[in-house]
């Protein structure tokens, strides 16, 4: 994982030995506006004559004539003076700034938030998966924010971390990260925080039965596993339960892909690996809430084994599906893991999932899609906002689950042969595996994120947000647990 060094001092700035100061500008009524400490005002008459402009993902280098450090390079704020244009800003600077050892950032803040916005951008900025390339440029190595705020640095590091794993998680080529592969690696994160675990291979599904897992991982020679994490700490009051989708590949199974359409498709585990890298992270902040995982794992290919149309499968808990689209088939695996999620009685549920292209057509590459009970969403919603992760709340149409009856099974896993809501079916789809209160019959509090477009970046950077993976939700979900343990 590539994270960066991370402190904060409250030293001059200009007794920094770093390679680079950063400092940042913004758009002004007369010009640009330079914002940076006193001693760094000889920097503002400078941007003009270089063209700056103080827009977001603007930077400029100036060789510095003094002493210090030699480079001092001024980052665009654009239109956002807040907590997260001030995240953003350093981390496409430090994202662009790859190839320094070294980072000692005086962009004045005000407060807490503030600060660790600034070093949490700049730690995602810092992010590079290199382990495949001969040759790469090293990310920054060390981050220093100079200010007499105080900041959590220990959090902001353990989030970064987190947003890292994920994203080397879904960056890791299809064939060096099999379901197997995977648990192994969720097992070894959870065992360094103390969360504990459970795996499922192949055998114990079918023995406690899990037949959606199972039926997704047929065509596969690389069988389909479950792990189940779990961090329970002394006094929490509250239980939540996280399920994420782990398709390590798709191919659609014999409802085949197009060939382009399978490109980026190793990103279809990006569900699983956000919920695993959320639930280590609060436990190494010892966040005083009750979290259960469940990683729900398996490889969609194409093969003799392979589960076909019209194939009929039992889900753990009974309900039977008959599958019309094996491309359909995250609603599968999650359906197992939302039903055994809830037979535990949590007090939430909350699911991340690559689910559907048609969240990609309805709100784009940035924006995941949020739906389920209304107070949760609202709660989600509000960590999403906090973090600065776009989401947007769904509805989730009762009439469509006319769209989901089968003639011989009690649902049909999509709809064929009209023009549908795919984001919105597929939430009503899952929506039926989230049980009941024992003690009053009503559903548990249940929230659905669809990051199907936003947990990959295959167009161009930008702000702390690179190509690849891009660990969606982690910081949601992470917001969303110190917020439920607070009450």
């Amino acid at each position: 994982m590539t994270v960066p060094e991370l402190a904060r001092s409250s030293d001059p700035l200009t007794d920094s030995d770093a390679d680079v100061v950063l400092l940042a500008a913004r758009p002004g009524g007369s010009g640009v506006e330079l914002v940076a400490p006193e001693e760094y005002e000889w920097v503002g008459p400078m941007l003009s004559r270089l063209g700056a402009t103080g827009a977001a993902e603007e930077l400029t280098r100036i060789l510095s004539p003094g002493a210090g450090p030699g480079v001092v390079a001024v980052a665009g704020l654009g239109d956002r003076s807040d907590a997260a244009g001030l995240r953003s800003a350093a981390g496409s600077a430090v994202r662009q700034l790859a190839g320094t050892g070294s980072v000692a950032i005086g962009i004045p803040v005000v407060d807490a938030a503030e600060a660790e916005a600034v070093l949490e951008g700049a730690a995602l900025g810092a992010y590079a998966f290199t382990e495949y390339r001969a040759e790469a440029k090293s990310p920054v190595a060390s981050v220093t924010l100079h200010t007499g705020v105080d900041a959590r640095v220990d959090r902001v590091r353990a989030i970064a971390t987190a947003v890292a794993r994920t994203k080397d998680l879904v960056n890791t080529p299809p064939g060096d990260l099999s379901p197997e592969r995977l648990a192994e690696l969720a097992v070894a994160a959870a065992d360094a925080a103390g969360v504990s675990t459970r795996i499922w291979d192949e055998g114990a599904l079918e023995a406690d039965g899990f037949g959606g897992i199972l039926a997704v991982g047929l065509g596969s020679s690389r069988g389909p596993r479950l792990v189940r994490l779990e961090y329970a700490p002394d006094g929490a009051s509250v239980h939540v339960a996280l399920v994420g989708k782990g398709i390590t590949f798709d191919s659609g199974g014999l409802s085949l892909k197009p060939m382009a359409s399978m490109v980026g498709m190793k990103s279809d585990m990006a569900g699983a690996a956000a919920v695993l890298s959320a639930i280590v992270a609060l436990a190494e902040l010892e966040v005083p809430i009750r979290i259960t995982g469940w990683l729900c794992l398996a490889e969609n290919l194409v093969s003799g084994m392979a589960m076909r149309p019209n194939d009929v499968l039992r889900t753990f808990g009974g309900t039977t599906v008959e599958v019309l689209n094996t491309d359909a088939e995250g609603r599968l695996v999650m359906a197992d893991g939302l039903a055994a999620a809830s037979a535990e009685q949590p007090d939430a549920i909350v699911d991340v999932a690559t689910l559907t292209g048609a969240q990609v057509v309805a709100l784009g590459h940035r924006v995941s899609g949020l739906m389920g009970e209304d107070a949760l969403v609202a709660r989600t919603r509000a960590a999403a906002d906090a973090v600065d992760e776009a989401v947007w709340p769904m509805p989730l149409p009762g009439d469509l689950k006319a769209f989901l009856k089968s003639d011989v099974a009690d649902l049909a896993n999509t709809k064929l042969g009209v023009t549908v809501p795919g984001m919105l079916l597929a939430g009503v789809f899952l929506r039926e595996f989230i049980g009941t209160r024992a003690e009053s019959g009503d559903r548990i509090p249940w929230a659905h994120l669809d990051i199907a477009g936003p947990s990959f970046n295959s167009g161009g950077a930008w702000g702390f947000t690179g190509s690849g993976g891009t660990g969606a939700a982690v910081r949601t979900l992470i917001r969303l647990g110190e917020d439920l343990a607070a009450g």
